[in-house]
């Protein structure tokens, strides 16, 4: 408890309920998906597939390294579709090296005790 009587929320406590918000935020965007019927889906995808979120302009996919991304030239703004942020923040070894690391990939991330 706090000075003030009101107890403050633990860290796993805020980061259950985030994962409760994103979840109920998922399944929310589930049922959206399945209300759109066929046409309507069509319909959608026309208007809004590769138009920039901020600026509404089309955009374009943009080779950078290994994945493309998409760019609106009109605002500057870059959009990474599922997935690509993962190969951006963990990009994978190449060389020697990394086929040396990845004999002992088990060992570095399990280690024996």
């Amino acid at each position: 408890m706090t000075d003030k009587g009101v107890p403050k929320p633990s860290s796993t406590e805020d980061e259950y309920f985030v994962r409760e918000d994103a979840e109920k935020k998922r399944r929310i965007a589930l049922e959206m998906k399945k209300q759109v019927a066929g046409e309507q889906a069509a319909a959608m995808r026309e208007l809004h597939y590769m138009h920039c979120p901020k600026c509404g302009m089309k955009m374009q996919e943009v080779r950078y390294g290994n994945l493309d991304v998409d760019t609106c030239f009109a605002c500057g703004g870059v959009f990474l579709d599922k997935g690509e942020m993962d190969v951006i923040a963990h990009p994978r070894q190449k060389g020697i090296m990394a086929a040396i690391l990845n004999w002992f990939k088990d060992e570095t991330q399990h280690p024996v005790k």
